[in-house]
């Protein structure tokens, strides 16, 4: 492989949108989850909601400042790395890069206000009040920013003339084809990753022997939400494979090693290619393609043959595919047998192999969303902008790439560890039940 100027362009945007989507996906999740915790406190005279919503929206300030710089290296290199795309279409994305800036800095402003009133109010449904405006900042940031990359699918609002878009309706151009499906998958995996992140971190801390009340309250509101926002997702996951079949199918096809058009099409499940390109050690469900693309088994799905060979995606986003979709099953599963398990009196949900896989559905679940992404994006490829410009000819022709590559991964580097240093601090030094104490000695 060799590290030219498009592939070290291609590297570095990767590196940088992986550790960004990250701190997004918090982001534009926690809000919904500190919203809900403080509702329930108020609703319920309960302490221990109100408290876990203090302490949510302490941590969620950290990973929006971390948000906020690498958020800002995208848009830098959208102009360093990628100008001959910025020269043609920059006029047109403009409107929704410049709306999710003002979306960040309309949350980021009712989170401060949020912050500082917390007893401030004679009333507290007027506190509560200000998580809506945060959570609409949040959302709208991801709705914003998704179509962009929405834009990038499926272009329209504009004419193309000697190379140059002309005619260009930037409303239209959000509002693509592919925006509706993508903003939902994408608003809704991040309201199931940080539900599931927040469960792994009450589970964890249930492990090492922290069993109070607080802990277990904590725990029974995240998996419950990571319950109802992953069957939202399996749902918001299917229109997407539609979409994909009738808009996009190389996409599907790639993703999917389907290489023939028919109906009743196989869904595939790893598997591996061997030296003819057969498919080998593959779990199959037959018919499932046809059905998930058109909602009958005689759904005729296109395949990879019908596309030229230099405008298929690579087919290893197969394996994206396999990775992001049993993560959902997968944490899907343990949240749903954690809710049955509390439902039943006998049997004990705190039990360590269930905690121990609550904890594992956190990380897995972000891995879920980097796979999607990398999904999303590759199976984009070779086109930067689907149907008119590749991404060879978007790169940038500088030399400096290296450094430029060798520099911002010391930047995430030293970011990653910030943040993570911070947090543990934060909370380290501020235990749940001191805290308690302090704020509601009447109430404990």
């Amino acid at each position: 492989m060799e590290l030219d100027s498009v592939m070290l362009s291609r590297m570095l945007t990767t590196m940088t949108l992986m550790f960004h989507i990250i701190f997004a996906t918090i982001g534009v999740g926690v809000p919904i989850m500190i919203a809900i915790a403080e509702f329930i406190g108020i609703k319920k005279n309960d302490p221990y909601y109100l408290l876990l919503a203090r302490r949510w929206a302490r941590g969620y300030t950290i990973t929006v400042a971390v948000g906020v710089v690498t958020g800002t290296a995208i848009g830098l290199q959208l102009s360093l790395l990628w100008p001959s795309f910025m020269e043609v279409a920059g006029q047109v994305i403009a409107l929704p890069l410049f709306m999710e800036t003002f979306a960040f800095f309309f949350e980021a402003i009712f989170l401060g206000i949020y912050l500082y009133t917390w007893d401030r109010f004679k009333g507290k449904w007027t506190h509560w009040l200000l998580t809506i405006p945060v959570m609409i900042g949040s959302s709208a940031s991801a709705l914003f920013i998704t179509t962009v990359n929405a834009f990038m699918n499926t272009p329209q609002g504009f004419d193309m003339k000697n190379g140059e878009m002309i005619n260009i309706d930037p409303i239209a151009a959000m509002f693509n084809p592919a925006t509706p499906s993508k903003v939902l998958h994408v608003v809704m995996t991040s309201y199931m990753t940080s539900a599931a992140i927040l469960a792994a971190i009450a589970a964890f801390a249930i492990l090492k022997g922290r069993k109070g009340t607080y802990e277990r309250k904590a725990l029974r509101l995240t998996v419950t939400c990571t319950l109802i926002f992953s069957i939202i997702v399996s749902v918001t996951g299917d229109i997407s494979a539609k979409f994909l079949a009738e808009v996009q199918p190389e996409k599907l096809a790639a993703a999917e090693w389907h290489f023939e058009t028919e109906k009743e099409a196989d869904l595939i499940f790893f598997g591996t290619l061997n030296e003819n390109g057969e498919i080998e050690n593959e779990i199959r469900i037959p018919k499932f393609l046809s059905f998930l693309a058109g909602n009958s088994f005689d759904t005729v799905v296109v395949g990879l043959e019908e596309f030229p060979e230099d405008e298929r995606p690579p087919l290893w986003i197969h394996y994206m595919f396999d990775i992001m979709v049993t993560i959902g099953m997968f944490v899907m599963a343990v949240a749903a047998l954690f809710v049955i398990m509390r439902r039943v009196k006998k049997w004990n949900e705190l039990n360590k192999p269930l905690l121990w896989a609550i904890v594992a559905s956190g990380p897995l679940s972000m891995v879920a969303i980097e796979a999607g992404w990398i999904l999303a994006e590759v199976g984009r490829q070779p086109w930067i902008l689907r149907g008119y410009m590749k991404v060879a000819e978007a790169a940038t022709r500088s030399d400096d790439v290296g450094i430029t590559f060798v520099m911002f991964a010391l930047l995430y580097l030293i970011l990653g560890i910030m943040a993570v240093f911070v947090l543990i601090k934060m909370f380290k030094n501020s235990p749940a039940e001191v805290e308690l104490e302090q704020r509601f000695p009447t109430q404990k």
